[in-house]
C-alpha cells in the first residue's frame, strides 16, 4: 500500500468517525486523538499507582490511552453526558486494545458503570464500584478469556449477582490491535465479536449460557432438612456370614527368596563395587586438624566392569505363591441400602420469572485493571445503538490500522526490511491533517 493511499484511507477514516460520532445512534465515542485530561478521571485510590499516558501506537501515529508501567493497578473513568439505557432496542459495546509488549498476566477489560446514585464517585473509582457490564480480555495462568459479565439485580432478594458468560472466546495472542464487540439484542441475545468475526452467541435467559443463570431454580434443597440417623447409604456391605478359610495365612510375605537361583559364574565376591581412586592425592593445603582425615574419592571398580557382579551375592526375590494378604469378607448387596440421601426440595424464595434482563443503565465507562505488562493501549471506545454503526467504525478506524500493523509484522517475521515496515512509512500527523483538511473543505463547499 502506497504512502499517499494510506494517508488518504486513514484521513477518510477520521472523517467517517467524526460523522458517526454525531450520529443519533452513537451514544458515546472516544478516539483519544486528543489528550484525555478533562474527559477521563484518574482514580485517587491508593492502590492504583499505574500511570496512564496519551501515546501513539507503535508503528503509526494513531493515539490511544496507554498503560505505561509494569506490575501496577490502574483505574480511570469517563462519565457519560447522559446514562445509556440498555432496555430498549440494541446496544453495542466496542473498543480496541493492543498488547504492544504481549500479555502474560493482566486484564484489558472495560467496566460499564451504573449511575453514581448506586454509590460510587469518579475520584474513588475502584474494583468495588458498581457496574452493569464488564467486557474484555483477561489472561493470566490458566485464565485466557474475553469476559462478558452482567451484574443483575434479583427482584426478590434485592441482591446484585455477577452472571458470567460460559465458554467465552480466547484472547488473541499477538501484538496487533484487535477490536472487541458485544452486541446486546432486544430478543435477549448477546453476540461477542473479535475483529468483526462472531466468536460467541448466547442467550441471557439460558441456563446453558450464563453461570449462575439469570433466572434462579424454582426449587432449592431444604437447608433445614436433616438426614435420618438410620439412613444407610452403603450400597455394598461385608458379608456377615463369611468366614476366613483355615488355610488363609495373613502373615505370609509378598516376596520370598528364589531358592532355584544360582550365583553367576565369575562373580567376584571379594571385590567391592567401588574403590579409592588410586590417582587421587591429598591437596597440599589440606589440614587434617581443620579439614579432618583426608580420604581419596571413590571410583567404580574396573574389575567389576567385565564381571557379572561384585561383592556379596544374594539370591533375588520372587513373588510368594502362597501370599494372600489380609483377609476380608466379600461384599454383598446391602439389604438396608436406601440410596444417597438428599434434602427435599422446597420452593426457592428468590425465584422469579423474567422475560428480559433488567439491565441497569450505563452512566460511565471505566478501566480498572491489574497487569504485569506495560504497553497496553486502549482506543476507539464506542457505545452505539446500532450494530451497523459499530461495523462502520471497525471498517474505518480499526481495519486500516490493523492492516498497517499486520504488514509491519509480516515484514519483521520475514526479516526483509530493517525498519519492519516493508515499504510502508510511518504516517506523520502534519500529512494526516492536510488530508483531513481537504475533506473538511470539500464538505464546506458542498453545504
Amino acid at each position: 500500500m502506497g504512502r499517499f493511499a494510506l494517508l488518504l484511507l486513514l484521513a477518510f477514516a477520521s472523517f467517517q468517525a467524526l460523522c458517526f460520532a454525531a450520529d443519533d445512534d452513537t451514544a458515546f465515542y472516544d478516539s483519544f486523538d486528543e489528550p484525555f485530561d478533562g474527559r477521563w478521571i484518574v482514580s485517587d485510590k491508593d492502590d492504583y499507582k499505574g500511570v496512564w499516558k496519551h501515546s501513539k501506537s507503535e508503528g503509526h501515529d494513531d493515539y490511544g490511552l496507554l498503560v505505561s508501567e509494569k506490575a501496577r493497578k490502574y483505574a480511570i473513568v469517563n462519565e457519560l453526558n447522559e446514562p445509556v439505557s440498555l432496555k430498549d432496542g440494541s446496544t453495542v459495546l466496542q473498543f480496541e486494545t493492543r498488547f504492544q509488549n504481549g500479555l502474560e498476566c493482566g486484564g484489558a477489560y472495560l467496566k460499564y458503570l451504573r449511575p453514581q446514585e448506586a454509590g460510587w464517585k469518579a475520584k474513588l473509582f475502584d474494583n468495588e464500584s458498581p457496574y452493569s457490564i464488564m467486557f474484555g480480555p483477561d489472561k493470566c495462568g490458566a485464565t485466557n478469556k474475553v469476559h462478558f459479565i452482567l451484574k443483575h439485580k434479583n427482584p426478590k432478594s434485592g441482591e446484585y449477582v455477577e452472571h458470567h458468560l460460559k465458554y467465552p472466546p480466547s484472547v488473541p495472542s499477538d501484538k496487533l490491535t484487535h477490536v472487541y464487540t458485544a452486541i446486546l439484542k432486544p430478543d435477549n441475545e448477546v453476540r461477542i465479536l473479535i475483529d468483526g468475526e462472531e466468536k460467541k452467541k448466547a442467550n441471557f435467559l439460558s441456563a446453558d449460557d450464563f453461570e449462575p443463570p439469570l433466572i434462579p431454580a424454582k426449587t432449592i434443597p431444604d437447608p433445614d432438612d436433616k438426614k435420618p440417623e438410620d439412613w444407610d447409604e452403603r450400597a455394598k456391605i461385608p458379608d456377615p456370614n463369611a468366614v476366613k478359610p483355615d488355610d488363609w495365612d495373613e502373615d505370609a510375605p509378598m516376596e520370598i527368596e528364589d531358592e532355584e537361583a544360582v550365583k553367576p559364574e565369575g562373580w567376584l565376591d571379594d571385590e567391592p563395587e567401588e574403590i579409592d581412586d588410586p590417582e587421587a592425592t591429598k591437596p597440599e593445603d589440606w589440614d587434617d586438624e581443620e579439614d579432618g582425615e583426608w580420604e581419596a574419592p571413590k571410583i567404580d571398580n574396573p574389575k567389576c566392569e567385565t564381571a557379572p557382579g561384585c561383592g556379596e551375592w544374594k539370591r533375588p526375590m520372587k513373588m510368594n505363591p502362597a501370599y494372600k494378604g489380609k483377609w476380608s469378607a466379600p461384599l454383598i448387596d446391602n439389604p438396608n441400602y436406601k440410596g444417597i440421601w438428599k434434602p427435599q426440595e422446597i420452593p426457592n424464595p428468590d425465584y422469579f420469572e423474567l422475560d428480559k434482563p433488567d439491565f441497569e443503565p450505563i452512566a460511565a465507562v471505566g478501566i480498572e485493571i491489574w497487569t504485569m505488562q506495560d504497553g497496553i493501549l486502549f482506543d476507539n471506545i464506542l457505545i452505539a445503538k446500532n450494530d451497523k454503526v459499530a461495523e462502520s467504525y471497525r471498517e474505518t478506524t480499526w481495519k486500516p490500522k490493523f492492516e498497517v500493523e499486520k504488514e509491519k509484522q509480516k515484514a519483521e517475521d520475514e526479516s526483509t526490511d530493517s525498519d519492519g515496515l516493508s515499504g510502508v512509512q510511518v504516517m506523520h500527523w502534519q500529512d494526516y491533517f492536510v488530508i483531513v483538511g481537504m475533506f473538511l473543505y470539500l464538505i464546506q463547499i458542498t453545504l
